[in-house]
Parts: structure tokens; sequence; C-alpha cells
């Protein structure tokens, strides 16, 4: 049993050690794909904040096989880290976004004797039964856990607009209780200083993941990427980001409205420097990281501190249930 009353957050990491016994390591791939929204299928130019290469900034060169950057990263990994455990971790643009047989030899190149799980990034609105029976088959015949992610971002339909999303908060819960329907692992991907977002909607957020039982949370920190359409609107103006101050508000309140069984995979995002006009505040994620910690310790507060907010909770407040 987990002491959740010890921890200020449940991490990623320990989530993992507590599933597979020993510290695992994720190998990114990166495919030759693109996204619904930047294609035509339902608009163009992508979500306003993604630059020409998505987000896989430390992913190799797409022109390389699965089985050929898995070899490679893997190589690195356990001569460095000693590791004996991987993910295969489709991460970059939208992993489902492929022809049904592309998708199958795609993900059976990646299964492999030290590959314990297959990560796959995507969107709400490219999750579709056939693949999900896919992934059930080769989890079957491959004895390999299967994790889907999903980026909602925001939980404020407006927002999910300004950003050309291309999809709303239903197209993310439909995809959540599909997946769910095949037992696999599901992962939240959410920014928490969009300019059109307040602390309701951060608030909102965690209720959300937490009622639809989400098994993990990656919290982003924006970045600016250069040649977006984001950057331009900051570079004139028109938009405003909140301090480094108020995103470590953000996240605690997050936390604390968060189920303490969903592990929280990330607390803000990386991005290179020479890719971006604005990251982090000037500041490495680990600073922010530090501070996020800092003020749950400094105020007493942890993960699910305030997640008393389902089954009846106006009958259990009022008849002390």
């Amino acid at each position: 049993m987990i002491d959740t009353e010890k921890r200020l957050y449940y991490k990623y990491s320990d989530y993992l050690k507590n599933k597979y016994g020993e510290k695992i390591y994720k190998l990114p791939i990166n495919m030759d794909l693109t996204c619904p929204n930047r294609d035509g299928c339902i608009g163009y130019n992508g979500c306003i904040f993604c630059s020409e290469v998505g987000t896989g900034f430390e992913s190799l060169s797409n022109r390389m096989s699965v089985s050929e950057q898995l070899g490679k990263n893997m190589s690195y990994i356990e001569k460095k880290y000693n590791a004996k455990k991987f993910i295969a971790y489709f991460q970059n643009f939208t992993n489902t976004y492929m022809p049904i047989k592309e998708f199958k030899n795609a993900v059976t190149d990646s299964i492999g004797d030290k590959i314990v799980e297959i990560a796959i990034s995507t969107r709400p609105d490219c999750i579709n039964d056939d693949y999900l029976e896919i992934l059930n088959e080769l989890k079957k015949e491959y004895k390999v856990n299967i994790t889907i992610e999903l980026g909602l971002q925001s939980v404020n339909y407006y927002t999910l607009d300004k950003i050309n999303r291309g999809h709303s908060l239903a197209e993310f819960i439909d995809a959540v209780l599909r997946i769910k329907k095949f037992d696999f692992d599901t992962c939240a991907h959410m920014i928490l200083n969009l300019p059109w977002d307040n602390m309701r909607d951060i608030v909102e957020g965690a209720k959300i993941l937490t009622v639809l039982e989400v098994n993990q949370i990656k919290l982003h920190s924006l970045y600016i990427a250069k040649n977006t359409e984001l950057a331009r609107l900051y570079n004139k103006n028109k938009i405003t980001i909140i301090s480094k101050e108020d995103y470590i508000d953000r996240v605690v309140a997050f936390l604390e409205y968060t189920n303490p069984n969903i592990a929280i995979q990330r607390l803000a995002s990386r991005a290179p420097k020479e890719e971006t006009i604005f990251c982090n505040w000037n500041t490495s994620w680990w600073k922010i990281k530090d501070g996020i910690e800092n003020s749950m310790v400094e105020n007493n507060t942890y993960q699910g501190r305030l997640c008393t907010y389902q089954n009846g909770r106006a009958l259990t407040k009022k008849f002390s249930i």
C-alpha cells in the first residue's frame, strides 16, 4: 500500500518502480508524421504554440527507422545508467494519425525483450476503436503494457479555440473512456499558464482528470517557440504570460485537487533556449520544480489534499456520511 500522506506528490519515477520493480527509462521515437490541424483535415498551421518540428527536441531524426532509433538510444542509456528495462515512447506529433497497417507495423517494430511498455502520444480526436484493438492484440501477444498520452492542454473550450487545438473537451472525454475499455493506462498533458486560463480553469482541470481516473498527468509550463503564431502574438504584446510565482501557485492548486494515486510525469516544460523566445522565465525547469516543492512544504500541503468533491459531496457535508 502506498503511503500517500508522507509525499508531496506521486512522482512518475515512483509509479514506474511500483509497477515494474525497478527504474524504467523512456526512449523517444520520432515518426515522419503530421497532425489533422496541420494538413487541412480539420485545419491548418497546427496549434499556435507548436513549432515546425513539433515538441520532440531531444528525438533522433525521423529518417531513422523505429528499431534504429530505439537501438541507438537504448545503447546510450544502458551504458550511462546501467538501465535494463525501457518504455518505447512514440512522442512527436500525432502518433495514431496514419493508416492502420502502418501504425501496426511501427508499433510492432518497437517491441523487444527489454521493452516493457509502449507509450503513444496522440490527440483526443485521433483515438479510434480499430487502432485500440490493434494495440490490444499486440499487448496480449507480446505481453507488453500500453499507455496512451493525450494532449488536452486546457479544459476551457474558449482557450482550446484560441490555441487552435481543433477539438473540444468532449473529444478528450470520449478518448479516455474508449481507452479505458481496453484497460490501457492514460496520461493527460496540461499547460497550466496559457494566457486565456485562470485559476478556476486549473482547478477544474484537476477535478475532471481525477473523475475520469486518468493514470498519469504531465504538466507543462508554456514556452514560446520561434516562428510560431504564439511568438507573433507575444512579440506584438497581445498576450501576457503569468509570473513564475503565479505558475507555482497554479501547480500547487492543481496537485491539491488531483487524486493522490495519479502519477505526475512532469511539473514544468523543457525546451532548448536556441529554439524559444520565452521559456520558464529564464530559469531552469528544476528550479521551478524546487519552487513548487518548497511551496508545498511551507504551506503544509500535498497532492489530493482538496480531493473531496466526489461521491455526493453535499450529502457528505450535510449528513456527515
